[in-house]
């Protein structure tokens, strides 16, 4: 049974995947702001363990990189973070999204900073970076096929490997905002 946007707001239901067609769901956060239910299209969103840090050595003063494994999606992450804005520690669990925008309602991002009073997706975050996409590939093995998605955000890099259904919602060349939270 499919819910039109219509039906939710007079139902006031709110679902936390949207139908694209009957068999893709799409995750999506939703906000209410003034009675109007707004939606903010997430690409990614797990929760993910630390389990080491600079495993390869410290190669940067301010900036470590760190190994993480997702709980839900069961995903292999390296980023590198700068640890003297935002600490890290190996054991602890962190909340990690992609977005194409940061804009509630969904809207393209301008790539302007615009300072006010206009609320974000990165206001529920403690660490956002904006980056660009450059790398999409697949690596096979006898058991099983894994992608791997590479961000640049300004030179601090991020790998992401993993199911290649995960890959198909993103592109090349897309820009990406990560917000990290702790958990």
């Amino acid at each position: 049974m499919e819910y039109g946007w219509r039906s939710i707001l007079l139902q006031r239901r709110v679902l936390p995947y949207r139908f694209i067609s009957r068999f893709i769901l799409l995750p999506c956060r939703f906000s209410f702001f003034f009675g109007v239910v707004k939606m903010v299209e997430t690409l990614f969103e797990d929760i993910f363990r630390i389990d080491a840090i600079d495993a390869d050595g410290k190669k940067f003063d301010r900036v470590s990189r760190i190994s993480a494994r997702s709980e839900q999606f069961d995903m292999l992450m390296h980023l590198d973070v700068n640890t003297e804005i935002y600490p890290m520690r190996a054991g602890e669990k962190f909340m990690m999204v992609l977005a194409s925008t940061l804009n509630l309602d969904g809207t393209p991002d301008s790539g302007y900073y615009t300072p006010g009073n206009k609320k974000s997706l990165a206001d529920k975050f403690d660490y956002v970076m904006q980056g660009k996409l450059y790398r999409i590939s697949e690596e096979s093995s006898e058991k099983q096929v894994k992608a791997d998605i590479y961000v640049s955000f300004g030179g601090l890099l991020m790998m992401l490997k993993g199911d290649p259904s995960i890959a198909a919602r993103f592109e090349l060349d897309q820009k990406l905002f990560i917000l990290i939270r702790k958990v």
